[in-house]
């Protein structure tokens, strides 16, 4: 025998023989309870009665877990954006050390003053890439 046949035939026998060894897993004699339509009574709809009130949303945290805010200024978290917004700066947001500014047009800047950058919606986190447009 040559010996690739030999090698062939010596790992289709360990193939094998590790599928003798495994034992079988042990199965439950239990039954298996059916899926069906949940137990839980339906809501009351009838005229008179009064639902429970749905709970106020979350309010939405003022900083992000992943990005710092800007150094000094007044600003807030907007998770839609992805970004921190200025509070005292009309379309101006921060991230990462970037400051982006939306006028007709995006511009970035290392400082909330300036100087500018022009840049294109692909310069800017895609969040406010699809705010505007």
């Amino acid at each position: 025998m040559t010996a690739i046949a030999r090698i062939t035939l010596l790992s289709l026998v360990l193939g094998l023989s590790a599928c003798t060894v495994q034992r079988p897993v042990p199965t439950s004699s239990e039954p298996i309870p059916p899926v069906g339509p949940s137990t839980r009574p339906a809501p009351s709809t009838a005229p008179g009665k009064h639902s429970a009130p749905i709970p106020a949303a979350k309010p939405q945290p003022r900083t992000s877990a992943s990005f710092a805010p800007p150094p000094g200024g007044h600003s807030h978290w907007d998770a839609r954006l992805g970004v921190y917004v200025l509070d005292d700066q009309n379309n101006t947001f921060y991230r990462q050390r970037t400051y982006y500014r939306w006028n007709n047009g995006w511009s970035r800047s290392i400082s909330p003053d300036g100087p500018w950058e022009d840049t294109d919606v692909h310069g800017v986190p895609a969040g406010l890439g699809r705010q505007f447009q």
